[in-house]
């Protein structure tokens, strides 16, 4: 191939990949945002699959919502000040202001009894959350179960029908959990999706910077204290690399040092490209095919995973059989 059109593909890989990573991190800027609201962005916030993205985070999405820190904390959902927040005042407020609120404070509500590990019954929602606005309790839960679904990977699911108690379920097949939670009473799981979402999207490693780019959005800083999830940066930086759940690694020649991360091997063996996708998907409402060339990767990805198993389950087999052979063998030996 002449010298000149070599240099012409190489400079059109080069535009594809900045233009991947581009919309890369604007899906992952918009996935952010989505989790701190609870709810799926409308189709003018989504970048185009497969184009260039100018488009910024839906508007207004900012992390109060996702982290419930600071002034509107799980342990003042019952105090004056919370409800007056929530509560009407005048022409000021809209209803569609007044139920954001009751969400917010749904969310925390849910969060305070998932972590004292106590029951979650509906009447207790209607006493100290929802109060007069027992016409709307089916949207308002309906949204705040969204939130703790796409923030936290857990789904919550009516358990008794008759004293309509509820439970929490967590969604994703992941030990993680477990595992990093033994002392602690609230999972995980939706942050550490969300991060291997954007190291899937930005290339199959992402930098640091990137990373946090996005779960500001969900209002989770590095150098603050979050009540959910404690120290972010110790999580992601220390537990789940401890955990192999992520690699952390500083990048070659960087000066001064800056630091990327890429999926761990616990990532690969427990959850899967299409799986992520799937869950970044849910997140946007949409389906994983709307992120064609993503969605092409997670399908060789679950080809080469099909390809694996089978090649072990045939050494297996042929272990098996040798085993098998060789103790008919020493068998009839003895007799």
């Amino acid at each position: 191939m002449p010298r000149g059109q070599k240099s012409k593909l190489r400079a059109r890989e080069k535009r594809r990949q900045a233009r991947a990573e581009t919309q890369g991190l604007e899906v992952a800027k918009a996935t952010g945002a989505v989790a701190a609201e609870g709810k799926p962005p409308s189709s003018e916030n989504l970048p185009a699959a497969g184009a260039r993205s100018t488009s910024e985070a839906p508007e207004g999405a900012t992390g109060a919502t996702a982290s419930g820190s600071g002034t509107n904390s799980a342990e003042n959902i019952n105090s004056p000040k919370a409800e007056s927040a929530s509560s009407p005042k005048g022409t000021e407020s809209s209803l569609s202001e007044i139920l954001n609120k009751k969400v917010v404070l749904l969310v925390q509500f849910l969060l305070q009894k998932y972590q004292k590990k106590e029951p979650i019954r509906k009447a207790d929602m209607l006493k100290c959350v929802i109060k007069q606005y027992k016409s709307h309790f089916n949207e308002i839960l309906k949204r705040a179960s969204d939130h703790m679904e796409l923030a936290f990977g857990v789904d919550l699911k009516e358990v008794d029908p008759t004293r309509h108690c509820y439970t929490f379920v967590n969604k994703l097949d992941l030990a993680y959990d477990s595992a990093l939670n033994e002392d602690e009473h609230m999972p995980k799981t939706g942050i550490l999706m969300i991060v291997l979402g954007v190291i899937f999207m930005r290339g199959n490693c992402a930098p640091e910077e990137a990373i946090w780019e996005v779960l500001n959005m969900m209002g989770v800083y590095a150098e603050r204290k979050h009540f959910i999830y404690g120290d972010p940066k110790k999580v992601l930086t220390e537990d789940l690399v401890q955990l192999k759940y992520l690699e952390y690694r500083q990048v070659a020649n960087s000066d001064p040092p800056c630091y990327e991360f890429l999926w761990g091997p616990r990532a690969h063996a427990e959850t899967s490209k299409m799986k992520v996708l799937e869950f970044l998907a849910k997140v946007h409402d949409t389906v994983p095919t709307a992120f064609p060339s993503w969605y092409a990767e997670a399908l060789r990805d679950e080809e080469e995973r099909a390809q694996a198993r089978a090649v072990a389950r045939a050494r297996t087999a042929v272990l098996a059989s040798a085993r098998s052979r060789a103790t008919a063998g020493s068998s009839s030996q003895a007799k």
